[in-house]
């Protein structure tokens, strides 16, 4: 499903987004720069607002810099240099730190509020860092793990809408949001765990 959802979106959006990465790249703005202001900025505006229940405010700013991240992989395609191993790396491994402290973020209030869905968020965590790891360990076994329900792109969505709608009052939408993003990762991690089975049998 995220494969599905980033290809057809990759087209259309490259093509708005060219002319940009261009001037990017000629006044000194790299791809690693890009995704590490970025990160830096989902993760500032996710602990200064989330944990004060401040839910649309953060939310519409963590959408506007997560947009950082249609900007990184264009900029490495038109670079001379070209896209390397260790702008992967710090790529995926912002990518991590991002889902980790946005779903701390929404603990922290919940835990402040003694409300009884805080361990979810951080089930949601767990099971989403699982999504990645499955897919890292197939690959260095010589295994491609693609696809799955909610890879990243999917998870990010829902949580996003999930704090959005919560930061507007919509009544109930946090506990179904969670247990939604939580139930969908832990299902994706399944998912995958098959599809390495069936490669390895």
């Amino acid at each position: 499903m995220g494969t599905m959802l980033q290809e057809s979106l990759r087209a259309p959006v490259t093509k708005i987004i060219t002319p940009l990465c261009r001037g990017l790249l000629r006044i000194g703005i790299s791809a690693n720069m890009v995704t590490a202001i970025g990160a830096f900025a989902t993760i500032l505006t996710a602990l200064l607002t989330f944990p004060n229940g401040r839910f649309f405010l953060g939310t519409l700013l963590i959408v506007l810099f997560v947009l950082f991240d249609l900007l990184d992989g264009t900029l490495a395609r038109l670079s001379e240099k070209g896209s390397s191993s260790w702008g992967a790396l710090l790529d995926s491994t912002l990518d991590r730190l991002t889902d980790a402290i946005m779903l701390g973020a929404v603990f922290w209030y919940l835990s402040s509020t003694d409300d009884a869905l805080a361990p979810i968020p951080l089930l949601a965590a767990i099971f989403g860092f699982l999504v990645s790891y499955v897919k890292a360990r197939a690959q260095s076994l010589g295994i491609a793990c693609d696809g799955g329900f909610a890879e990243r792109t999917e998870r990010i969505i829902i949580l996003l809408l999930t704090t959005g709608f919560a930061g507007l009052g919509v009544p109930y939408v946090m506990t179904i949001g969670l247990w939604f993003l939580m139930a969908a990762s832990a299902f994706t991690v399944l998912q995958r765990l098959a599809i390495v089975y069936k490669s390895a049998e």
